[in-house]
Parts: C-alpha cells; structure tokens; sequence
C-alpha cells in the first residue's frame, strides 16, 4: 500500500528569514493524521535567508540529520564540533542525554536550502555524538546509496535505529528498484524534480507513506530528480 503525501499539504511556517515545509507535527503545525511515521518524526523543508539561522538551542533523545540541497549550512555545537555542511554532506547530531548547537546560512548573499530529519533513537539517554560524511554525486547517480544506517555499513552515517536512508539522483526514464523485507515500511521524499513511483507521479516536495508492499520502483521523469527512501522497522 503507497498513501501520498503531496508536498502542498504540508504545514507552512515564514518568519521572514526563514520559509519552512513541515511533512509532520512540528512546532506551530499540528495534524493528529500526520504526527510521524514509524521512527520517522520530522522531515522540514527549510530556505534561510543569506546570514540567518537558528541561534543556539537544544535538542535531546532524538537522531538529527541534516541534507543540504543548495548553498551552505554552518553548524556549531556544544560538544565541540563546527562544519559547514553543503550538497553531498550528510551529518547525523544524536542529542542523546542533551546538546546545544545553532545553525546559520554559511553565506551572506546566497540562500541555503535544506532538509532537516528527526529520527526517534532506538533508546533515551545515550551519549551526544555527532559525524558528517560526503557522498559524491557520482555515488548517487542513478543508484540508491545508502547514506545512513544503524551499523553505518558502506561508510554510511550512523543513525542510532534501525533505520537505513538511501539517497538517490536519477536521469529521465532511468529506474531503481528497492526490495522492501517483510515487517518493513518506507517512507518516500523527492527533494528535487518529479520521479514515478510504483506508476505515482510524485514531484519535488510530495512524499509517500509504503507499508506491505515487496518492491519500490523509483523512476525518473525529470533531470537529477533527488530522492530520499527510508526504510525502516514496522
């Protein structure tokens, strides 16, 4: 069974600096029908203005995972670490028994694009970590890459469930399949252009909610059309 959820239903939050797509329950945007899925939490879709951000705040038994689709992403935090993350970045926060880190576009003249993802952990009260990895666009290209994964196989980040994120960019009529174990879902996020899945027409912002189905057919319909497939414990 495939459930759509189009990107325009999403809950909608501008404060100016910052103009953010929420697929779930998040802060003033609350749908009892759309409250997480799975161990799937939050997927927010957020565009900073150049030099905005998030100033410090804090975050604790949740698995924080931040994607860049454009621009740059500058992250501090309180156990010591500070990067930019930028397009093929993909960095994993556990806030386990508690951090603090802020957030700001890294540029101040271009906006930032990018998608920030809560995980529930598989426990509470783990200690606070953190990595960033890079995935060349080659990696990805017409291929699912896995990019997370609880045992961070395949130099995937480790994300604290069970829980594996593939990421994806096709070309027009090119197809990837996915096999979806038994007691298994998925969930489904096209960052960038339009693919078909399974014959659903889906386009940058929509996601999709899979359970008891046994395989994905993600296909592309335009150039780099970006996507991210989770897959996860039922």
């Amino acid at each position: 069974m495939i459930t759509l959820r189009p990107g325009s239903d999403r809950g909608k939050a501008n404060f100016g600096w910052l103009d953010s797509r929420h697929t779930f329950s998040f802060g003033n945007y609350y749908d009892p029908g759309h409250m997480s899925f799975g161990t799937l939490r939050v997927i927010n879709e957020d565009k900073v203005t150049p030099g905005q951000g998030f100033s410090t705040h804090g975050h604790r038994d949740m698995e924080i995972i931040s994607y860049v689709l454009d621009g740059g992403l500058a992250h501090k935090d309180s156990i010591g670490n500070g990067s930019v993350i930028r397009p093929g970045d993909v960095q994993r926060m556990s806030a386990g028994t508690g951090i603090m880190h802020s957030e700001y576009n890294a540029s101040e003249t271009d906006p930032v694009h990018f998608l920030q993802i809560w995980v529930l952990p598989e426990a509470n009260g783990i200690d606070p970590g953190y990595e960033q990895t890079y995935f060349a666009p080659e990696d990805k290209q017409n291929q699912l890459r896995l990019v997370g994964s609880q045992d961070g196989r395949n130099g995937s980040v480790t994300i604290h469930q069970d829980l594996n994120l593939y990421a994806t960019v096709l070309q027009p009529e090119v197809s990837v399949i996915h096999h979806l174990d038994a007691n298994r879902l998925a969930w489904v996020h096209v960052a960038k252009g339009a693919v078909k899945l399974n014959g659903h027409d889906l386009t940058a912002g929509d996601g999709a909610a899979v359970a008891d189905e046994d395989a994905l057919a993600l296909t592309g319909v335009s150039e780099d059309a970006e996507v991210l497939l989770f897959d996860m414990a039922a």
